[in-house]
């Protein structure tokens, strides 16, 4: 039987949050992580890095859930805010604090802090 205690997924997204907040910049640009930390709603989700994008999830484990918007640096500067899927492009701005206070606003309906399992389990 699956534990989908809230106090244990908190745990386990607190946990990530502290491993990725100090990972390597080679990973990840810190400020980026930062960004998205300083979100209290975001701080909720579970967070996971592949090619150097932060990555959120309303669960703690795979499959993620591919519902929450992603911020992709931009060469010319600023930063694009992809919706889920296949949404489109919900923005670009100028800093990173900016890229993820419009990830927090377009979180999906009823998105809540994760939950302990798979997106199978949403």
């Amino acid at each position: 039987m699956k534990n989908t205690g809230s106090t244990d997924a908190a745990a386990v997204v607190a946990a990530e949050w502290r491993a990725i907040l100090e990972f390597d910049p080679d990973l990840i640009d810190p400020a980026m992580v930062r960004a998205a930390y300083a979100q209290p709603r975001l701080q909720e989700l579970c967070p996971r890095v592949s090619h150097g994008i932060l990555h959120l999830s309303r669960c703690t484990g795979f499959p993620s859930s591919h519902d929450i918007p992603l911020v992709y640096p931009l060469v010319k500067g600023g930063f694009q805010v992809s919706g889920a899927s296949d949404t489109g492009v919900l923005g670009e701005v100028a800093t990173v604090e900016e890229a993820f206070a419009l990830v927090a606003v377009n979180l999906p309906e009823g998105c809540g802090p994760a939950i302990i399992g798979t997106a199978n389990d949403l």
